[in-house]
């Protein structure tokens, strides 16, 4: 599976209990589920080449970042090893040169919205799926913010950046055991006033 539609509703997981994808990657459905946002780009780019050696065709990607959306970027990397941590490329310890320096590029992959969604959208998306894949890299309270903002985002909304300055300053402020629960009510809120006010095209 890949990711939802735009304008579809958001479901839960039951296997974490919380919104499907925000649960990652402590969450293993969830895990395969972000997983599988970065694989379904890989499947169609591969169908477009009728096949073939996926680590060369990964190789290739790699070489040329500049020229592949961003997800068969990411899945590329993947499919290779990194020579000096053993990691998949870009997924190794933070420090390790190479991953890092892999890391970066991939962020010149291109980027298009999808047809319905606000623009800067998929740019939000994208960075979201790269911190919850790499979440060994972040702070926890980054981490935390990126996996519960990502379902709403992954079916097209998208606050301002006023908006959303406000939410994370609003969310670091929270403290105590019910952190998580607390600041998942805060993301539901703000997606439901999203929706209400049509901020995406279903």
């Amino acid at each position: 599976m890949g990711r939802p539609e735009v304008g579809a509703a958001l479901r839960r997981c039951n296997e974490c209990g919380g919104y499907e994808y925000a649960g990652a990657p402590a969450c293993g459905t969830c895990r395969d589920l972000v997983d599988g946002v970065v694989e379904e780009g890989w499947a169609g780019f591969v169908g477009e080449f009728g096949g073939g050696d996926e680590v060369a065709l990964a190789a290739m990607v790699a070489d040329e970042p500049d020229r592949h959306d961003w997800r068969v970027v990411d899945a590329a990397l993947d499919r290779l090893d990194c020579a000096d941590c053993g990691e998949r490329t870009g997924r190794g310890p933070l420090g390790c040169a190479p991953c890092d320096l892999a890391h970066g590029f991939r962020y010149a992959a291109i980027e298009h919205d999808r047809p319905g969604v606000p623009r800067g959208n998929e740019h939000a998306v994208r960075v979201n799926v790269s911190v919850v894949r790499r979440p060994h890299v972040t702070s926890e309270n980054e981490l935390l913010l990126r996996r519960l903002t990502l379902p709403g985002l992954l079916v097209g909304l998208l606050p301002t950046t006023e908006e959303a300055q406000r939410f994370v300053a609003a969310a670091r402020q929270v403290t105590g055991r019910e952190r998580e629960r607390t600041v998942e009510l805060m993301v539901e809120g703000m997606f439901s006033s999203l929706r209400t006010e049509g901020r995406f095209r279903a």
